[in-house]
C-alpha cells in the first residue's frame, strides 16, 4: 500500500490539492482536513489532480461528496484533473461525470474557472 499525500499549492485564483498514493478509509481523514480548511479559508474554486493517486475506496469517493454543496454554495467548485484510466472507471461507474467536471489536464480545468468568472 502506498502512502496518501495531499499536497495544495495555488495557481492564480484556483487552489489545486495533489493527490498521491492510496487514498482509503484511512487517508480519507487527511484530505477531508485539508479540503475543510480550504474551506475555512474561503478557497471555493478547488482542482483535485489525480496523476499520482494509485487507489481510492468508497470513503475516498465520499469525501468529495460531503463538500460539493458547501463549495458550490459559496460560488465556486470542485473539478478533477488528470485521472488515470482505472481511477476514472470508478467514478464513471458511480456517475461522477455527471456531477463533477473532469479534465484530461490541470491547465485545462483552471482555463474553464477562468471562463465562469468572466461569464
Amino acid at each position: 500500500m502506498a502512502t496518501f499525500t495531499s499536497t495544495v499549492r495555488t495557481v492564480g485564483a484556483v487552489t489545486v490539492i495533489d493527490l498521491s498514493g492510496d487514498l482509503d478509509a484511512h487517508t480519507s481523514v487527511q484530505l477531508e482536513r485539508t479540503i475543510q480548511d480550504l474551506i475555512q479559508k474561503k478557497h471555493f474554486n478547488l482542482i483535485i489532480n489525480f496523476s499520482n493517486l494509485n487507489y481510492i475506496s468508497s470513503a475516498g469517493l465520499g469525501v468529495f461528496m460531503a463538500f460539493i454543496d458547501d463549495v458550490r454554495a459559496n460560488g465556486g467548485d470542485i473539478k478533477f484533473s488528470n485521472m488515470p484510466e482505472k481511477i476514472y472507471q470508478i467514478f464513471d461507474l458511480l456517475g461522477f461525470p455527471m456531477l463533477y467536471e473532469i479534465y484530461k489536464d490541470e491547465r485545462e480545468a483552471i482555463e474553464k474557472f477562468k471562463t465562469s468568472a468572466t461569464t
